[in-house]
């Protein structure tokens, strides 16, 4: 029969932990701490085990990134192959308008007999106007000294020889021209000649002017074509640029005209 005190010593040993079990029973610990790093790891490392990942969101950004960039670059190439066609297509234009035909003789502003062939091998830019001009011509011979000096500053680009070419022959001598030149740019090169020779040169390059009536004091004005001409290293008339091109706009013209340019010459 048993007693109390019989029963309570076999109630503590039921309770007391069972440290002497085999091997065999000490999986059920193993099995509860891997699923408890299962559960810190959470769903997206059981994804990346259960099942292959596709590329990873850095590599289709930089994916993306390259086929954008090679789509800009091809549609850039397009562009200036574009620009260029029709740089061609408008140079060839202008020079079956045989602007810029022929010779011509001039004095410079330091009284030297000047032609054409003088100033082969140069890029020039060439303006005609008048030393008593109120406004128009100074704003004009200023725009092109600006695109000079935009271009001087580029150490690969050959120099571009700025001219003004006189229309008003009666007035603007020698003299006048050397006073007038020297307040825009050291290489400003003014010229200037007989009437006729200025009747020639101007015909040549299409330019219109006409002498308007003289006041009591006997000044007057000169009606005239307002242009920039570029004629590049054969002497061959290349642009023109009229008042509503800037400053800027002139010189990256010039600048893809010098990129382009081949001598017919040689």
């Amino acid at each position: 029969m048993l007693t109390h005190r019989s029963i309570r010593p076999m109630l503590l040993l039921a309770q007391m932990p069972q440290a002497r079990h085999g091997p065999s029973q000490l999986k059920p610990p193993a099995l509860h701490v891997k699923s408890w790093l299962s559960s810190k790891q959470g769903p997206e490392a059981t994804g990346r085990q259960g099942q292959p990942q596709g590329p990873g969101l850095r590599t289709r950004l930089l994916v993306t990134a390259l086929f954008g960039a090679g789509l800009g670059g091809v549609w850039l190439a397009m562009r200036a192959e574009k620009e260029q066609q029709q740089q061609q297509r408008r140079t060839e234009a202008l020079r079956q308008a045989s602007v810029g035909q022929g010779d011509f003789s001039l004095l410079d502003h330091c009284g030297r007999a000047r032609c054409k062939a003088d100033f082969r091998g140069q890029w020039v830019l060439m303006y005609f106007g008048f030393t008593h001009c109120p406004d128009i011509c100074p704003d004009e011979l200023e725009k092109l000294v600006q695109v000079v000096q935009q271009l001087e500053a580029e150490p690969g680009l050959p120099p571009v020889q700025p001219i003004f070419i006189t229309v008003d022959p009666e007035r603007d001598d020698v003299a006048a021209m050397a006073r007038y030149v020297r307040d825009f740019h050291p290489r400003l090169l003014g010229l200037t000649g007989s009437a006729e020779q200025v009747a020639q040169v101007s015909h040549s390059y299409r330019v219109y002017y006409s002498a308007g009536p003289k006041d009591e004091d006997q000044d007057y004005i000169v009606d005239h074509s307002i242009a920039i001409y570029l004629l590049n290293p054969d002497g061959l008339f290349t642009d023109y640029y009229g008042r509503a091109r800037s400053a800027e706009q002139i010189a990256d013209s010039v600048r893809h005209h010098m990129a382009a340019f081949r001598s017919v010459l040689h």
